[in-house]
């Protein structure tokens, strides 16, 4: 029986181990790969190719990276491929009709969350953000809404209470590569049939914008360990004192603190008094600088107690 044609398209860190499940998987032969274009970033600017096509290369894999899919030449040179099924892992391109319904089995989505709860960007951040206690992936059936698609499959994913998104997010990534290999065998074999989506249970994952980073200290401590941590390592929750950024990666509720006002510190330890509780820090990071332990962070910043963070 010959191998399952599969074109892989995804961007970022997230998607690697799908594509090396794949590679690595008999019976399936990757024909091509497609990613986001080579973008300018760093100081200096210079064009850096996608995690994925970085790791297509270095598999002598064929390589495309349009702009959008929706046009026509784009669409004929997809065709010519002949894909049996694709697989999508954070890609950050729209799939038009036209591509959606080419390949004979059809276009699967691995996504970061136990859809329908947080359909869209930012599956991950959100549900630390929001305290969930468990997430998951699910494996499924693309159409045109914005993660609709039936569901092939799911596994959940407790959330620690210190847990963080960059930490969920490798987590994550394991957990969907071989629910991917399981879903494409199934279907090519018969075995699986997709299960809608409750659309009573749906919540949006919106994409993180910059003003969301900002610590504001009359916030309850419990929230702000949620949003600390939500947003650690990037974009990296954030504060100020006297006039200098720095980024809060990790935290500690406590209690106490009600007393003092918001964003006092409390003690040589940086315990920091919130809007009900209190926030022991213990990971810190000045710009340009790299991620440090409080205790590291205090040896060439020594707030004391009284300081206040803005």
């Amino acid at each position: 029986m010959a191998d399952l044609r599969v074109v892989f398209m995804g961007t970022p860190d997230f998607a690697l181990p799908t594509l090396a499940a794949l590679l690595a998987a008999d019976g399936i032969d990757v024909v091509a790969v497609y990613t986001q274009p080579p973008r300018r970033a760093g100081r200096g600017w210079q064009l850096r190719r996608t995690p994925i096509h970085t790791a297509a290369l270095a598999h002598d894999l064929p390589v495309h990276t349009p702009a959008s899919l929706k046009y026509a030449d784009v669409q004929v040179e997809f065709n010519t491929l002949g894909a049996e099924a694709v697989v999508v892992v954070a890609y950050g391109l729209i799939l038009p009709g036209a591509v959606l319904g080419a390949p004979r089995l059809g276009c699967f989505n691995l996504h970061g969350s136990l859809l329908p709860r947080w359909r869209g960007a930012a599956p991950i951040q959100r549900a630390v953000m929001a305290g969930d206690q468990v997430t998951g992936v699910c494996v499924m059936a693309m159409d045109e809404g914005l993660d609709t698609g039936a569901v092939l499959l799911r596994a959940e994913q407790p959330i620690a209470a210190d847990a963080t998104a960059g930490g969920l997010h490798d987590q994550l990534a394991a957990l969907g590569a071989p629910m991917m290999l399981e879903a494409l065998r199934g279907v090519a074999g018969g075995r699986l049939t997709a299960q809608p989506q409750a659309e009573a249970s749906v919540t949006y994952a919106k994409k993180i914008v910059k003003a969301e980073a900002r610590i504001d200290w009359r916030r309850p401590a419990a929230e702000l360990d949620c949003l600390i941590r939500g947003l650690s390592p990037v974009p990296g929750a954030w504060c100020e004192w006297q006039g200098a950024r720095i980024k809060i990666l990790l935290a500690r509720p406590e209690d106490g603190g009600d007393a003092a006002a918001p964003g006092t510190i409390l003690d040589h330890d940086m315990l920091i008094a919130c809007g009900a509780g209190s926030l022991r820090l213990m990971r810190l990071q000045k710009p340009g600088k790299a991620a440090v332990a409080t205790e590291d962070f205090q040896r060439g910043n020594p707030l004391q107690p009284g300081d206040r963070l803005e």
